[in-house]
């Protein structure tokens, strides 16, 4: 891959598709971190912090934590020493209010999300994909009725910020039905762009 390929990126797909795999393998490819948002907030919860207090509370009454405090926590992480060279973001952005509001933080730290990866999947080969993992790793979320619903959400929440990814130049769609080591290719292709 060529050396001005983008390494602020984020990755962008339904429950399923990839993404974690896929984060993990660019970390490694690009030697920049992978982060994931979900796991971030469950350290913050459970550490002994302010953003973990807050956390907490939001979490405990059952409401969705809002954006702001999310993206303060995006803003401390990507302010890491190891952030320096570029990152991935993995569940984050997760609609067009947040992808916005992620540019003009970013632009605060004079840096720019390069490059939006969006792994693209049918429901069905999604479903199908979901099911397996269902019999090999007994995940509960991923039961068919739960996994309806998650790829309904997803949709509605993300067709926004794909959107506005596509209108500005930034998305990179990558075809995930395929075999995982196809999808990884076909990512790296699009970054060499």
């Amino acid at each position: 891959m060529k050396s001005g390929a983008p390494r602020r990126l984020v990755l962008l797909g339904p429950p399923g598709s990839g993404k974690g795999t896929q984060a993990a393998r660019l970390s490694l490819e690009l030697g920049i971190p992978a982060i994931s948002t979900g796991d971030i907030l469950r350290a913050q919860q459970e550490a002994d912090t302010l953003h973990g207090g807050e956390l907490r509370r939001y979490l405990d009454r059952g409401e969705l934590v809002p954006d702001s405090l999310v993206i303060d926590i995006i803003r401390h992480r990507l302010q890491d020493p190891d952030t320096k060279n570029g990152f991935i973001l993995d569940g984050f952005p997760r609609n067009g209010g947040q992808g916005e509001a992620l540019d003009s933080m970013l632009e605060e730290l004079r840096r720019r999300i390069e490059a939006a990866i969006y792994l693209a999947i049918a429901a069905p080969a999604l479903v199908e994909r979901l099911r397996h993992r269902i019999a090999v790793e007994q995940r509960s979320d991923d039961r068919p009725e739960v996994v309806a619903h998650r790829i309904d959400v997803y949709l509605a929440q993300t067709t926004p910020l794909i959107e506005y990814y596509r209108r500005d130049g930034r998305l990179l769609e990558i075809a995930a039905e395929q075999a995982p080591d196809v999808v990884y290719g076909s990512i790296l292709k699009a970054l060499a762009g």
